[in-house]
């Protein structure tokens, strides 16, 4: 993994600044994870779960799997769950961690270590991350159809279709709204003639709106709250990490390679830790106000 320059010199890409925090390089794993999409950290086990997707994406090959970390970066258990396809997004509602797993979500009992139930989405074609709200409904995007399905009542179904959403990312369950980190329009495979921004969904009204006044900011992948009132956002393809206020101003913290991913923020020890999915690394940093 390359720390490039930008630690020495942030860039802004608004006219406002955001004075966000400093990130200093604390650890990195060995490159044996294959193609890591998503981190999450587990309380119960004080250990972080990986999605490693280890092929194409929306590949239904069997070859995906679920790693275990130490919170220092350390593999305590590789292949610590198979039998899954392409993982991607993680969330946690207590012991149960939820997978994004192409047309699927699976929910994995983390102390027995087994899977415990698989709900298909219907017409899902590339179910991507996982939220959970205060009600504990767990919503997932599909980025290909712009939709987001909701588990409810042990009912997983389509719960919002929007042209709008624009490629669906990342997703953050805060108060009463869904917080979306929309990729952007896709033209031609994974590519955007508009870059996507931070979007949210009121979980009463089902109104659709964008943070700010719709400015393109990057590919975005995983939206994470950052404890100040902001949110942490990966930009997949420029390979970024930025802080993007409530009213849409955005700034980059640092630069990566390609294939920042679905990051996790543990605010309880200063840490943000971002899987590189082309790396076949996950990288943690210091977080220095």
């Amino acid at each position: 993994m390359k720390f490039l320059p930008v630690l020495l010199a942030l860039s802004l890409l608004s006219t406002s600044a955001l004075a966000g925090p400093k990130l200093k390089p604390v650890w990195k794993t060995t490159p044996d994870l294959m193609g890591p999409e998503s981190v999450i950290y587990h309380p119960g086990s004080d250990s972080l779960f990986v999605s490693n997707v280890n092929g194409a994406p929306d590949a239904v090959d069997g070859n995906g799997f679920i790693t275990q970390l130490s919170v220092d970066g350390k593999i305590l258990s590789l292949h610590w769950m198979d039998e899954l396809n392409a993982p991607k997004g993680l969330a946690l509602n207590g012991d149960y961690l939820y997978v994004a797993d192409i047309n699927e979500l699976v929910v994995i009992d983390i102390k027995n270590e087994k899977i415990v139930q698989r709900y298909p989405a219907e017409g899902a074609q590339f179910l991507n991350d996982v939220a959970i709200d205060k009600h504990d409904n767990v919503y997932v995007s599909d980025m290909m159809t712009n939709r987001i399905y909701r588990l409810a009542d042990d009912e997983f179904k389509l719960w919002f279709a929007d042209p709008g959403l624009e490629a669906p990312n990342g997703l953050l369950a805060e108060n009463d709204n869904l917080i979306i980190g929309s990729w952007g329009n896709m033209v031609d495979g994974f590519t955007t003639d508009v870059p996507g921004h931070l979007k949210k969904i009121n979980l009463k009204t089902m109104e659709l709106t964008s943070l700010g006044d719709g400015t393109p900011v990057g590919n975005l992948d995983g939206v994470e709250a950052d404890g100040m009132g902001n949110y942490l956002v990966t930009d997949w393809m420029n390979g970024r990490l930025l802080q993007i206020s409530p009213n849409g101003n955005s700034e980059t913290l640092i630069e990566f390679e390609q294939g920042s991913a679905d990051h996790t923020v543990m605010p309880e020890k200063n840490l943000v830790i971002v899987p590189m999915m082309l790396e076949n690394e996950v990288v943690a940093f210091r977080i220095i106000r």
